[in-house]
């Protein structure tokens, strides 16, 4: 099976394209054009993986480049986006070329192509704050900052191609995913990050705000599991730990993980508009579990102790954590 990564240079799609090449698939990997010719992330990984991938540079937001990338590919797993909320403040009409012209461009060429399945990559932010818990895929969406309404409109791209024109689609809507290489933008690498680089004072923005995180390989393992059944097409499906934890914990678990002594002290740059903050997001994974049998393998407190461990021993590594600024904070 030949399969086409988009944002494959990123966090996810790195560890996707991992994941891909150990399931045997022939790997397709799309990275954001660049003038210095860097795959992102993907430079990191062995020699062994270079050797295996086909690395296409190019914009999601141009049909004609995504088109020629999706060539010969029986699935697509769309990934590429622009994800920074506080970004999304500050540009954007960058998340609306981005996220919506850009997934309008992998369906489009889809339908063209006959692809046999396309996976978008939806969001928890577009449920907004939970109105109930757990969230299923029947929670009303609600957009509370530029990006979760650019990924609602993305969402509804994909999903409107399947209803009119039987496209193949099926919807991931991953909750907080975490794991080795996530931007220090994200909470817990922020935590990580500023406590490996020996600081004790640990600037954060809101704490009570509750999250249902999620390992890299879980949602990693939700992809794959989309692409393997046809009982998804057409439907959102969210990937969740169904753990819930506020971030003033998660810190907490972090430093006892860490060995360390740590004081919180509120960073006013890294708090969201009020209205804009989501203050409780906590999954139902129940669709997920009986339509493919996934099942996370870093479910529950203990297991996202094990997910932090991992992380933490990765960024532990003097050449991981010297491409951070644990000092800055990154917008």
């Amino acid at each position: 099976m030949r399969c086409l990564v988009t944002g494959a240079d990123g966090f996810i799609g790195s560890h996707l394209v991992d994941a891909l090449l150990e399931a045997g698939y022939q790997v397709r990997a799309f990275c954001i054009y660049n003038s210095l010719g860097s795959w992102g992330w993907l430079d990191t990984l062995s020699a062994s993986v270079h050797a295996e991938i086909d690395v296409v540079l190019g914009d999601i937001r141009d049909p004609l480049c995504v088109r020629e990338a999706m060539r010969g590919c029986d699935q697509v797993f769309h990934l590429a986006a622009l994800i920074a909320i506080p970004y999304s403040y500050v540009a954007p009409a960058s998340y609306v070329d981005t996220n919506i012209h850009g997934t309008l461009n992998v369906v489009q060429a889809a339908r063209d192509l006959g692809v046999q399945r396309v996976v978008h990559t939806s969001t928890s932010e577009t449920y907004g704050t939970a109105q109930f818990v757990p969230i299923t895929e029947d929670h009303p969406q609600v957009g509370q900052s530029p990006y979760a309404a650019s990924k609602i409109g993305a969402d509804q791209i994909a999903l409107s191609y399947w209803r009119s024109f039987e496209t193949p689609v099926a919807v991931l809507r991953p909750f907080n995913t975490y794991g080795p290489r996530q931007s220090a933008r994200a909470v817990i690498p922020a935590i990580i990050s500023q406590i490996a680089a020996g600081q004790r004072q640990i600037r954060l923005g809101a704490l009570s705000p509750t999250r249902d995180f999620n390992y890299v390989a879980d949602t990693c393992a939700a992809f794959l599991a989309l692409a393997a059944s046809d009982a998804v097409l057409g439907q959102v499906i969210n990937a969740a730990s169904q753990f819930e934890i506020s971030i003033g914990d998660t810190a907490a678990l972090i430093a006892e993980v860490m060995n360390a002594e740590v004081e919180i002290v509120t960073d006013e740059q890294r708090l969201r508009p009020e209205a804009s903050e989501v203050n409780r997001l906590f999954g139902d994974n129940t669709r997920l579990r009986e339509l493919t049998g996934w099942q996370p393998a870093f479910g529950g407190r203990e297991g996202f102790r094990r997910g932090l461990q991992r992380t933490v021993e990765w960024f532990a590594d003097p050449v991981n954590l010297a491409r951070y600024r644990p000092g800055t904070y990154a917008v």
